[in-house]
């Protein structure tokens, strides 16, 4: 689906969308910058076949973990403009374990068996809402972070095949969703200098593509 692109009217009543979080992972590259991208399996019944960052849904579990640093306060702050600081950081856990799940990178310290995510160095970018008549609905937040903080060799997984670094330029010509688009258009302008007037949200408004920065 491309940006822009109409979408039905739900029929019904809407599903209740899943909390979620995803993490753009970037390394310099040249003169520019590459994006860590996967494509979501053919046997998935949301987006399959599409490129995605890696990401999934909110467990009960990651609100339990302790990080091994916290979010930067300015990233909490934005964060907590819609909720607790408990959720803020449990979204950001989140984020990083669907990541080392998915592509085996680790972003944090292990001890005692137990993987500790290392929150610090995490941007919340944007955040997203499927569209009221998707059988299966997601809220994502999406962070981003530089792949200097992980650790380990990128592999794809089951859940993402094909993982690869990718130019940012080359990104808009892979088969992405139009949230997708929007998110890597947000993080090309932000490398390019420019300073975005809040946090964007990105939902459906009569079946069309809206976009609002909140403050």
């Amino acid at each position: 689906m491309s940006a822009g692109a109409a979408v039905p009217e739900p029929a019904g009543r809407p599903v209740r969308p899943r909390d979620a979080a995803s993490l753009i992972l970037l390394r310099r590259h040249g003169e520019g910058h590459q994006v860590l991208l996967g494509r979501r399996a053919s046997a998935h019944r949301f987006m399959p076949n599409v490129y995605v960052f890696p990401g999934g849904r909110l467990d009960a579990a990651d609100a339990a973990v302790a990080p091994h640093a916290d979010l930067h306060p300015e990233v909490a702050a934005k964060l907590v403009r819609r909720w607790s600081l408990d959720k803020a950081r449990a979204l950001a856990v989140a984020a990083v374990r669907e990541t080392l799940e998915e592509t085996g990178l680790h972003i944090g310290r292990t001890r005692d068996g137990q993987f500790h995510p290392d929150l610090g160095g995490l941007d919340y970018v944007a955040r997203a809402i499927t569209p009221t008549n998707s059988p299966i609905r997601f809220h994502a937040r999406f962070f981003m972070a530089k792949v200097d903080e992980s650790h380990g060799t990128a592999r794809e997984s089951t859940e993402l095949r094909d993982l690869r670094w990718t130019d940012l330029p080359s990104a808009f010509n892979l088969p992405i969703a139009d949230v997708t688009e929007f998110v890597l258009t947000e993080v090309q302008r932000r490398l390019d200098g420019w300073t975005p007037p809040g946090v964007p949200l990105f939902s459906y408004r009569n079946g069309a593509p809206r976009v609002v920065y909140e403050t």
